[in-house]
C-alpha cells in the first residue's frame, strides 16, 4: 500500500493505437497512422529506449520483426500513457494480448477452438471446447511481465483471466463426458467444478508461480463471468483458492457488472484475496446509489481493501473530478475506513478511444486528489 489516501491503479485493457495494429500485421504505416505515432511519441516519449523498434515501424521495407517491434512499442506506449495520467500501479494495457479469453486458452493443452460466438458487448470471440484433461504448454504472461517490470516507473500490476471465467466461457465436453449416467443438473455441476479446479491447478497456478518467481508482486484475477451465475459463487472461490494456494503475492479479484450482494458472503471465502476490484460508477445514478453495496462488506466484517470503480467505461462522457471525489467520499463512509480504498475505472478502458480514456484517468486522479485533501484537512 502507498502512504497517501486513495492511490490510483489500472484495471485492465486499453484500446490499441492504429499504428500498433498496422505494425502487428507487418504492414507499413499510412500517413495518418505515422502522424498519430509521431504525435504520441512527442507527448509521451515512449520510444526513447526503443529506437530500433521505431525504425522498424516507421522505416521503409518490411523488416521481419516489425510485428514484434510494434508490440514492444505498444506496450511501452501504454505504460507511459497510464503513468502520465498519474496512476500508482500500471501495466501495459494488455498490448500483447488478443483478448482475455483466447490468449490464455492458446497456452493450454486439452482445448480445441470451435468457432466465433457473440459476447456481451456485441463483439465476437473464438470459443473453445475442452476435449481432454487441461494442461499447460508453458507459463504465460512471463515475458510480458518482464518487459513491463523493466520499463515501468510505477508499480506493475498484472491482470490475468481467472479459472472460473475460462471454464464458463468454454464448452465443457471432456469433464461432462466423464460423469456417469444421466447428464442432469448435478452431473453438470460436478463436471464444471472439476473443469474449474483443473484450469486453476494445472494451468493458472503454474503460471502464477512463474510470475511470482519472476518478481510479480501484485496480481489481479479477472472473473467477469462470476456475476452471470451467482449460484456458482462457490466455484469462483474454489478456483481462486486452487490457483493461488501457497503463493506469496498481493492478489485481487476483479468482477464487473454484477449484483455483488448475490455473491456474498460466499465470495468472502477467497482466502488469499487481499482486494476486491469492483465496478460501481456504471450503476451510480440519481435515485440509485451505486456504492451502497459496500455496506455489505462492513456488515460481514470483511476488512480487505477495495479497488473502487469511479469512472464508467461504457460512456464517453468524462466524469468531473468533483463527482469522482464525492463517490470516493461516499464509499469511504460506507466502509468506515478511507485507508482501504484504491481508485480505478470500473473495468478496462478498451472500449473507449484513447483520448477519452486519458481524460477519464486524469479526472480519476484529480478526483482522488480532491477527496484526499478533504479527508486529510476536513472542514471544521
Amino acid at each position: 500500500m502507498t502512504a497517501a489516501l486513495f492511490p490510483a491503479q489500472e484495471i485492465g485493457s486499453l484500446a490499441k493505437p492504429r499504428w500498433q495494429l498496422l505494425g502487428q500485421r507487418g504492414a507499413p504505416l499510412d500517413p495518418g497512422a505515422a502522424e498519430e505515432f509521431r504525435g504520441d511519441e512527442a507527448r509521451l516519449h515512449f520510444a526513447d529506449d526503443l529506437a530500433g523498434a521505431r525504425e522498424a515501424l516507421l522505416g521503409p521495407g518490411a523488416p521481419p520483426d516489425r510485428a514484434d517491434r510494434a508490440r514492444d512499442l505498444g506496450a511501452e506506449f501504454a505504460i507511459r500513457f497510464l503513468e502520465a495520467a498519474g496512476l500508482d500501479r500500471v501495466y501495459d494495457g494488455e498490448a500483447r494480448r488478443i483478448e482475455m479469453y483466447e490468449y490464455p486458452i492458446r497456452q493450454m493443452l486439452g482445448f480445441e477452438f470451435q468457432g466465433h460466438v457473440r459476447s456481451f458487448d456485441a463483439k465476437y470471440y473464438l470459443k473453445a471446447a475442452v476435449v481432454d484433461a487441461v494442461g499447460l504448454a508453458a507459463p504465460y504472461h512471463v515475458d510480458e511481465f518482464d518487459f513491463v517490470r523493466a520499463h515501468a516507473r510505477a508499480e506493475p500490476k498484472l491482470p490475468i483471466t481467472g479459472p472460473y471465467t475460462l471454464a464458463d466461457w468454454s464448452y465443457n465436453q471432456y469433464y461432462l463426458a466423464r460423469q456417469p449416467g444421466w447428464k442432469g443438473r448435478g452431473a453438470r455441476r460436478s463436471a464444471q467444478r472439476e473443469f474449474v479446479v483443473d484450469v486453476a491447478r494445472r494451468a493458472i497456478r503454474p503460471t502464477l508461480r512463474a510470475l511470482v518467481d519472476r518478481g510479480c508482486r501484485v496480481i489481479q484475477i479477472d472473473e467477469p463471468a462470476a456475476g452471470t451465475h451467482p449460484d456458482e459463487a462457490e466455484l469462483v472461490v474454489e478456483g481462486f483458492n486452487a490457483a493461488t494456494e501457497g503463493l506469496d503475492a498481493e492478489f485481487s479479484m476483479h468482477i464487473c457488472y454484477s449484483d455483488y450482494r448475490a455473491l456474498l458472503p460466499t465470495l468472502l471465502e477467497a482466502k488469499r484475496c487481499r482486494q476486491w476490484a469492483w465496478e460501481f460508477a456504471n450503476r451510480d445514478a440519481p435515485g440509485h446509489d451505486g456504492y451502497a453495496v459496500l455496506r455489505a462488506l462492513r456488515e460481514y466484517g470483511d476488512d480487505r481493501s477495495v479497488g473502487l470503480g469511479v469512472v464508467d467505461v461504457h460512456r464517453d462522457a468524462v466524469e468531473p473530478p468533483e463527482v469522482v471525489a464525492e463517490r470516493i467520499g461516499r464509499a469511504a463512509r460506507y466502509l468506515g475506513d478511507p485507508g482501504r480504498l484504491w481508485v480505478n475505472p470500473d473495468c478496462g478502458l478498451r472500449t473507449r478511444s484513447l483520448p477519452v480514456a486519458r481524460a477519464k484517468l486524469e479526472a480519476l486522479v484529480a478526483g482522488a486528489e480532491l477527496a484526499r485533501a478533504e479527508f486529510e484537512n476536513p472542514r471544521r
